[in-house]
């Protein structure tokens, strides 16, 4: 029985190493694409913005910001770590700088102001729309929620939802996630580390615990009594 529990403890130990080498290999891979990330973000000069108190800026305001950050957690319902939001390192490469990053081309696009030229006169639904200059507000519209066959609608869609817009989101999404994955997968090192550090020190119980004694243990042996 003892060498049986011997031999189980030499194999959870080898077990134990094998996890931990698998968070070892995961761990470099995670510092590789954090790295990589980073080059990549700089390489762009995608950063933030931040005031000398080391407080988020849009355009040199405070306030720009602060509406940036309601439209990222409150109607985007974004779980921003602000511990990821550093002011020594603006450098976009986190997934909260990401996601505020993409907030911004978002936030200034529903909030732009686009100038629509009609040529001619043009009817819609009854409606005459007599040609000249009209300024629409954008007023919070995304995409879907311009009518496209509206004379002023339907090209202020276009000139506020450019293909740079969708461009810019769509990368600044490929960041979020990716930096997510990066994430992820530190966690996922560290649990291949801690579940082989458990099979490695229950293995090396069993065989400190089955170990042969040094020191034979003395046999008592019941002294005859003498009538």
């Amino acid at each position: 029985m003892i060498n049986r529990l011997r031999g189980l403890g030499i194999v959870l130990g080898l077990i134990g190493i094998a996890f931990i080498a698998a968070g070892g290999f995961s761990f470099l891979k995670v510092q590789e694409g954090t790295a990589s990330l980073q080059a990549f973000s700089a390489a762009q000069g995608v950063e933030l913005s931040y005031n000398e108190d080391g407080q988020l800026v849009d355009r040199g305001e405070t306030e720009g910001a602060q509406s940036i950050m309601g439209l990222l957690t409150d109607d985007w319902n974004y779980p921003v770590a602000t511990s990821e939001l550093d002011p020594n390192d603006p450098v976009v490469n986190t997934a909260s700088e990401y996601m505020f990053q993409m907030a911004t081309v978002a936030f200034h696009t529903l909030h732009g102001t686009q100038t629509i030229v009609l040529e001619e006169d043009v009817e819609y639904n009854g409606e005459l729309f007599a040609a000249g200059t009209y300024e629409f507000a954008v007023d919070g519209r995304y995409w879907n929620d311009f009518d496209r066959e509206h004379p002023i609608e339907g090209p202020a869609r276009a000139q506020a939802w450019t293909g740079v817009a969708h461009a810019l989101i769509a990368q600044l999404g490929v960041g979020t996630d990716t930096a997510s994955m990066l994430t992820l997968g530190l966690g996922l090192a560290a649990l291949f580390a801690g579940v082989g550090g458990t099979f490695l020190l229950t293995g090396a119980g069993l065989v400190w615990a089955t170990r042969p004694e040094s020191v034979p243990v003395p046999v008592l042996r019941s002294a005859s009594v003498i009538a």
